[in-house]
């Protein structure tokens, strides 16, 4: 019945064989009866066998109270190694159950479970702070009135995942929200600061501006943080927008009055001192809004001011009307005469007078017709520029061939006096322009033609058409050079006579060929008695028809067809020029065969 084998079966053996030889001993004296004996041999073996069971139940609770403390135990520990996320002790452990027993593995688990314990109050107080801050920080972020999905999201799980990725993940949502924060108040600060600068341009309470937003943006309560929150982020945005736009509708306003102002002191001629109080209001004028820093520049008060002086400057240019209205006529009639342009009759000074004195025509009005006219010839005078400089050009020549003239005619300009040699050049010079100036005068008619075909109008100087000077012109340029023509040639057969009456009578020394000064023949003495003559290049300007010019037209547009009469009807007479002249006239012909001597 008893299992043989380990010590202490053996000697429960050698002791049960005792007590039943004993018994059987007993049974022997007694005279029990082998059927008794079996009978009772047969209740012993059952007794023995409940007792047996008993302890085998016994020892099965007790089994399995141990293996049911150490499944908890390593149920908690599995639970906070998943919580915790420290999974590699699970394997450890497990590995370690197989080869132990049921006391051992309690034993074992047990300190581990207490340890994780320990770990998992730990972590509950880090994340605990953790959500503190959170809250604290959206609650900052949302105004208090709701927690973001985010942070609920995170903190949520928190009893169920205590893992160091939870751990790293909240505290980097934590780290987000900070970054958050700082953003959003250097946003406040600067949306704060863009108000205060607006503020003081306006002219505007700071302190009440940014209170309407929140209270804490004043910076008056020391116990409450700045607001971050988006409604406080809107607000500043909000009144901002509304700054700006004042701030434009202003500066509008204001550069309206500047220009005003501008017209009117001009218009009056308002002194400095005058002047000095609104100088910044006009000196912004081209700046853009941006630009516009200073303090006070877009008050009420500075608007005010300035709308009282224009006004009252208004008043006073009613009262001077007649005399800005002669000006600005005086202003036209200098521009179109700088431009050649007629000005129109209708606002001339006499007829401008008179309506004002009847009272037929606005001043006001009237003003505004004449700058309208000066600002038309302004524009006509930009598009007729590239002609009148070329104008310039053949009126520049015009002048050298003048001035040329006069110098030709001068007896006195090969003396060696001081700056002698300079006109000298400038002869040599003025030479070459002339020589230009049929190319000069052809190219400006072509392009007087074309701009007149691109215009659909007649180009005017002072009130003349253009190419028909220019025409006139290149008519009695070609006068002149017939007539020196008709005069070389009539210059050449009285030489021709002269040779032959000579050959025919004989030469007798004539007393305008001795050595005497003489001007006529174009000669004079020198220094040293000898004679040096005069140019030979002399223009016979004075005895050929005025060559006309645009200058020439200006103030006689009225004689112009008597003018060009007098130059088609008005020819020489070289048969009346005395003997003396006619000297004179052989210097200048001989001019042609070489150039004069330098000294």
């Amino acid at each position: 019945m008893l299992a043989l084998g380990s010590p202490t079966s053996v000697r429960t053996s050698t002791t049960c064989g005792a007590l039943l030889r004993e018994l059987e001993q007993i049974w022997n004296d007694i005279g029990e009866s082998e059927a008794e004996k079996d009978r009772m041999l047969l209740e012993l073996e059952r007794e023995c066998l409940e007792v047996y069971r008993r302890k085998v139940s016994e020892a099965g609770n007790t089994k399995a109270r141990l293996h049911q403390s150490v499944m908890a135990k390593e149920a908690e520990l599995a639970a906070l190694m998943a919580a915790l996320g420290e999974l590699g002790f699970h394997s450890q452990t497990h590995m370690e159950k197989r080869s132990t027993s049921l006391k051992e593995q309690l034993a074992s688990v047990t300190p581990l479970v207490e340890d994780l314990r320990s770990k998992k109050e730990e972590r509950l107080k880090q994340f605990a702070d953790i959500r503190a801050q959170i809250e604290k920080i959206s609650g900052e972020i949302s105004g208090y009135n709701h927690h973001t999905n985010t942070m609920i999201g995170c903190l949520t799980l928190e009893e169920q995942d205590l893992s160091l990725r939870n751990l790293n993940e909240c505290q980097t949502h934590l780290r987000t929200l900070q970054k958050e924060k700082s953003e959003r108040l250097n946003k406040v600060l600067e949306y704060v600061n863009e108000v205060h600068t607006l503020c003081g341009v306006l002219g505007l309470d700071f302190g009440q501006t940014v209170s309407d937003v929140h209270p804490s943006l004043h910076g008056t309560i020391l116990e409450q943080s700045t607001n971050i929150s988006n409604s406080t982020l809107e607000g500043l945005e909000h009144a901002i927008l509304k700054l700006k736009t004042e701030r434009k509708a202003r500066i509008l306003k204001l550069k309206s009055i500047g220009a005003s102002l501008l017209e009117l002191w001009k218009l009056m001629d308002t002194p400095k001192e005058d002047k000095s109080d609104f100088l910044r209001i006009t000196s912004f004028l081209g700046t853009s809004e941006l630009e516009v820093t200073e303090p006070d520049v877009l008050s009420t008060e500075m608007i005010e001011q300035a709308s009282a002086e224009v006004e009252r400057l208004g008043k006073l240019k009613a009262s001077r009307m007649k005399e800005l209205v002669m000006k600005k006529r005086a202003e036209l009639e200098e521009i179109c005469r700088i431009a050649h342009i007629e000005p129109d009759t209708n606002t001339a000074a006499e007829k401008s007078n008179a309506l004002i004195d009847s009272g037929l025509v606005d001043p006001s009005e009237l003003l505004a017709n004449i700058e309208a006219q000066i600002t038309k010839v302004k524009e006509e005078a930009l598009n007729r520029k590239e002609i009148m400089d070329r104008i310039d050009r053949w009126l520049s020549a015009c002048e050298e061939e003048n001035w040329l003239e006069d110098y030709n005619r001068d007896e006195n300009r090969y003396s060696a006096g001081r700056g002698a040699h300079i006109n000298l050049k400038r002869a040599e010079r003025a030479r070459v322009t002339i020589s230009k100036i049929p190319a000069i005068v052809d190219n400006l008619i072509s392009r007087t033609l074309a701009w007149e075909k691109e215009k659909r109008m007649s180009f005017l100087y002072d009130g003349v058409s253009l190419v028909r000077i220019l025409e006139d012109y290149k008519e009695a340029r070609r006068q002149k050079e017939e007539e020196k023509k008709r005069y070389r040639d009539q210059k050449k057969l009285q030489d021709l006579l002269l040779t032959e009456k000579e050959a025919m009578y004989g030469s007798k020394p004539s007393p305008k060929r001795t050595n005497s000064f003489r001007k006529p023949n174009g000669y004079r003495a020198n220094g040293n008695g000898s004679m040096t003559p005069t140019p030979r290049r002399n223009s016979v300007g004075g005895a050929t028809p005025e060559l006309l010019t645009p200058r020439s037209y200006s103030g006689r547009q009225n004689g112009y067809f008597k003018e060009m009469r007098r130059l088609s009807t008005a020819p020489l007479n070289f048969v009346a020029i005395s003997k003396e002249d006619t000297m004179s006239y052989a210097s200048i012909c001989g001019s042609e065969l070489g150039s004069p001597p330098r000294r």
